[in-house]
């Protein structure tokens, strides 16, 4: 038996490859100085380390635009943040989605109430899918900005990313997706959907650590710098440097960071070679087969779950049926208990790790109505998860339910 039978992947994924580990602790002990700050060797080194990622990242995400603008960050919520207020103005219209995450929802809210921008929030269906018509309909002269989260963080239904990009690229607005639940699972083609601004975070499927995200920002989009002070290039200005990345990013890098999401985008490479990708494919290439590998077996693996749990009296499922677009996050309720106590009976009972709550979507909630019982007890399989957690997962359901 294991000691934790681990479904909480959509929150940070877990166990991480081992060349992420590996090569976080050898670059912080060898290169751990301030990268761009001095001349040295070290340096120069670490900088090399930070613009090969950069570089990665882009093909990793169908970005065909300056590495430059490629950017880093402590986290999405921190990029989110940054793109909003540095595109929104009192009198802007921003539209977003109700299946959005606190990340944001919490900023438009504050957009709204404090700083004179009108918002428009895009329902779902029952199974979590937004109508790109619905965006569509509600796009004024003065739009902005529109946010979409690919996929759920609580239902795991995924958007159709392409179709609303190509809705918003005949108007002036610009197309700004969360990629929090899908980079790192599915394949996502920024510049052929016409996705103005990617925010991905590194601890879930792009298998880096914690305190690591970023953006990726379309050429022809400005966005005013979140915050000003050392970059370690014209330090004579007095002013924030105008070009990418130091637009957007001030002060000393998470070194360590950076190297995790180095090495992993490394792993995914190997990985797509062995799983379809010839030998000599670009970077891009190989990570596609990769992430066509992984999606595949994560849907083998909530598929599973769902077939189970939906066999089981007094559980109920939420999200997309079988064969409609998702992620591997599931929700579920078990009779009419709390989704907190489920998650804590899972936890002491069945070493099984869920995420249960309102998950910081609280829209999602509100639509699929479970705030009553607190939300829904989330299950999220991952690359690693095995035959071994799943049998643990259906029968730590299944003796809940039966007792």
């Amino acid at each position: 038996m294991k000691d934790h039978y681990y479904f909480d992947n959509a929150a940070t994924t877990l166990p991480k490859p081992e060349p992420v580990y590996q090569f976080m602790d050898q670059f912080f002990r060898s290169h751990g100085v301030n990268p761009g700050r001095s001349g040295h060797e070290l340096a120069v080194e670490a900088e090399a380390m930070i613009v090969q990622t950069r570089r990665m990242l882009g093909e990793f995400f169908g970005f065909g635009g300056d590495p430059a603008r490629v950017t880093f960050s402590q986290n999405a919520t921190d990029s989110m943040n940054a793109v909003l207020s540095g595109m929104l103005n009192p009198g802007d219209h921003m539209i977003i989605t109700r299946m959005e995450h606190n990340c944001v929802l919490r900023p438009a809210n504050h957009f709204e109430r404090d700083h004179n921008v009108s918002v428009t929030r895009i329902g779902a269906d029952s199974n979590g899918f937004v109508d790109p018509d619905e965006i569509a309909k509600s796009i004024q002269p003065n739009t902005r900005v529109v946010v979409v989260n690919h996929a759920s963080n609580v239902t795991g239904s995924l958007q159709d990313a392409a179709a609303i990009g190509k809705i918003v690229k005949e108007t002036d607005a610009a197309f700004i997706l969360d990629s929090c639940q899908t980079a790192g699972v599915v394949p996502i083609a920024m510049d052929d959907w016409g996705v103005d601004v990617l925010v991905y975070t590194g601890h879930k499927g792009l298998f880096g650590p914690m305190g690591i995200g970023g953006m990726l920002v379309a050429e022809g989009i400005e966005i005013r710098p979140p915050r000003t002070g050392g970059t370690g290039v014209n330090s004579i200005s007095p002013f924030q440097p105008d070009e990418y990345p130091y637009r957007m990013e001030t002060g000393t890098h998470c070194l360590p960071g950076i190297a995790g999401l180095n090495a992993a985008q490394k792993w995914f490479a190997d990985l797509g070679r062995t799983h379809g990708a010839d030998a000599d494919s670009s970077h891009g290439q190989a990570c596609a087969a990769a992430l066509a590998h992984i999606h595949e077996q994560e849907l083998a693996a909530t598929q599973h779950l769902q077939n189970a749990f939906s066999s089981i009296d007094g559980v109920k499922v939420y999200g997309p049926e079988v064969g409609q677009p998702r992620v591997s996050t599931l929700s579920i309720n078990i009779k009419d208990l709390p989704a907190d106590q489920v998650g804590a009976m899972l936890d002491a009972d069945h070493a099984v790790c869920v995420r249960p709550g309102l998950h910081c979507a609280p829209d999602v909630h509100e639509l699929l109505g479970t705030v009553p019982q607190n939300g829904t007890v989330r299950f999220a399989s991952g690359y690693f998860t095995d035959d071994e957690d799943l049998k643990q997962a259906v029968e730590a359901v299944r003796d809940l339910a039966e007792s």
